[in-house]
């Protein structure tokens, strides 16, 4: 019996979770029918930041870079968007993918549009790249940004191997093809290789934020030591420009681009048919939860007394 009703539960859920594609493909059809009225975009950057097209399921939809560049384009090409507020909560990610994100928002400022970042838990690193490519920033006062900063982690296990009995050999089209290899050492010429790699990028984040924040470069290699800052800290230290939330943002972001009364927001990203029929993930994960252990307690001994058990455990 218990596992018919978790069987009914997940054909349930698909099917309702087939209904809501279904609503969402109806959707796009209509995307096409673009109002006049003057639009703020607003495009997010949530998660760590990598290239490529992300991980997408019928549940959740996690893009990489190529989905927020697609969305850029969108905004890009459609004339009633004045301005993208750029929402980023990301502790950073790839170098390649925060430069290549930052090209078009540069790319995208150049076309006429105003774009404004809005810095939510965190916009740090890369996020924070992203941001120095924009008009304006706004941060919480506790948002944590900064670590402006590049690192390529090297993990060193030759002694675990050994202890375990494993040793590897490889044959090599040159000496360096196994750099940063975790069963060996790095050689001093490796290692150099390496520091003139991440040197390298660090220069190129660092002009980003000079360019971006109009500031001195050896002003702002004296900020980029890698720390992460409060947004407090970082608007005394001009990496911010104002503080303020989301809506403050797109307040700013209306200003700067000359809108006239209340502009229409228009939110960019796909939403999962799971959001659009119950909301937030975690609620209806908790429900799901509570029937199923109700089920199971229905259908279980657990073998002890009730208040012997794990509070968590226990079906009231």
């Amino acid at each position: 019996m218990y596992k018919k009703s978790v069987i009914i539960v997940i054909g349930v859920v698909i099917a309702l979770s087939l209904i809501g594609l279904a609503f969402q493909g109806f959707g796009a059809k209509n995307k096409g029918k673009v109002s006049q009225a003057d639009k703020i975009a607003i495009i997010y950057v949530d998660g760590v930041i990598i290239g490529g097209r992300g991980q997408s399921s019928v549940l959740m939809e996690q893009g990489g870079t190529d989905q927020i560049i697609k969305q850029i384009h969108q905004a890009r090409d459609d004339g009633s968007v004045k301005a993208v507020v750029l929402r980023i909560n990301s502790p950073g990610g790839s170098a390649a993918a925060s430069q290549e994100v930052g090209e078009e928002l540069k790319k995208l400022r150049a076309q006429g549009k105003v774009v404004v970042t809005s810095m939510g838990d965190v916009a740090a690193s890369g996020g924070y790249w992203l941001a120095a490519c924009t008009d304006k920033i706004y941060a919480n006062p506790t948002t944590m940004t900064g670590s402006i900063g590049v690192y390529m982690p090297y993990a060193n296990w030759e002694e675990l191997y050994k202890k375990v009995g494993i040793y590897q050999e490889k044959i090599k089209s040159g000496p360096h093809k196994d750099i940063l290899s975790p069963e060996r050492q790095m050689t001093d010429e490796e290692r150099e290789i390496i520091q003139v790699m991440v040197d390298d990028i660090y220069n190129q984040f660092v002009d980003v934020v000079a360019q971006g924040r109009k500031m001195d470069k050896e002003q702002v290699k004296k900020l980029a030591d890698g720390r992460i800052y409060t947004g407090n800290q970082a608007k005394q230290l001009g990496l911010v420009d104002e503080l303020g939330n989301m809506y403050d943002a797109i307040d700013g972001a209306s200003q700067l681009a000359g809108i006239e009364g209340k502009p229409t927001i228009k939110e960019f990203g796909k939403t999962s048919p799971w959001n659009m029929l119950f909301g937030p993930s975690e609620k209806i994960s908790t429900l799901l939860e509570q029937f199923l252990l109700q089920k199971a307690s229905n259908q279980m001994n657990l073998g002890v007394p009730l208040e012997a058990t794990p509070e968590k455990w226990q079906v009231k």
